[in-house]
């Protein structure tokens, strides 16, 4: 067999790049590949032609940094959203694990990321700027920059802590409400992982932020 003990070299090249996704592993890729192969050509060709386009076509909404079809994502794009609120999350996964909660109709802004110096991430790499440009704009155009509330929506861990309080640095200053979620009600220090009960539940209790 050619291909370290695989009967084709073809199989093993796409072995590797499935296996290469994070969460599986090199049987599970076999698994994978195999079945692709016993599928019909258009299949296969829709398959790759979805990834493909993933890739090179998505967009990054210029307000919110939200992955989109189009320059400006569905969300902000919605008149009847909160306006005066914008939720500040990690990555477009805590996007989708909030709205699927259904207890929160403001806006949001994606990082891209959290502070982190051991892994080389620093204030700069993120969305941090443009944020504060946002919240500034808005602070500017309201009546009362207090009615502007921007919520903390990050990790409990350290990094995600250091994140929040840098971003409380750069707006507070505009006089705007700053809050974070409800801590101690049970759920991961990881969006991703809450249920939809309990982070709702940290959404609708969330508190002033306390740096």
């Amino acid at each position: 067999m050619t291909g370290d003990r695989y009967p084709s070299q073809l199989l093993k090249n796409a072995v590797d790049a499935i296996s290469a996704l994070p969460g599986v592993g090199k049987k599970s890729a076999l698994r994978l590949a195999l079945y692709l192969l016993k599928q019909p050509p258009e299949y296969v060709c829709h398959f790759t032609e979805a990834v493909g386009r993933l890739r090179s076509d998505v967009k990054y909404c210029r307000e919110c940094m939200m992955i989109s079809d189009n320059d400006v994502c569905s969300i902000c794009s919605d008149k009847s959203r909160n306006r005066n609120t914008i939720c500040v999350v990690e990555n477009v996964m805590d996007v989708m694990s909030i709205e699927n909660t259904g207890q929160y109709h403001g806006l949001y802004h994606v990082l891209g990321g959290i502070i982190s110096p051991i892994d080389g991430i620093g204030p700069s790499d993120l969305t941090i700027g443009k944020l504060a440009e946002r919240t500034e704009k808005l602070a500017r155009e309201a009546d009362d920059p207090s009615d502007i509330e921007v919520i903390l929506a990050l990790s409990g861990d350290v990094e995600g802590e250091t994140t929040s309080f840098y971003i409380y640095r750069r707006i507070s200053g505009f006089g705007v409400k700053v809050t974070s979620l409800a801590r101690g009600l049970g759920f991961g220090d990881d969006l991703e992982y809450a249920d939809e009960m309990t982070l709702g539940r940290s959404i609708a209790n969330r508190q002033i932020f306390k740096p």
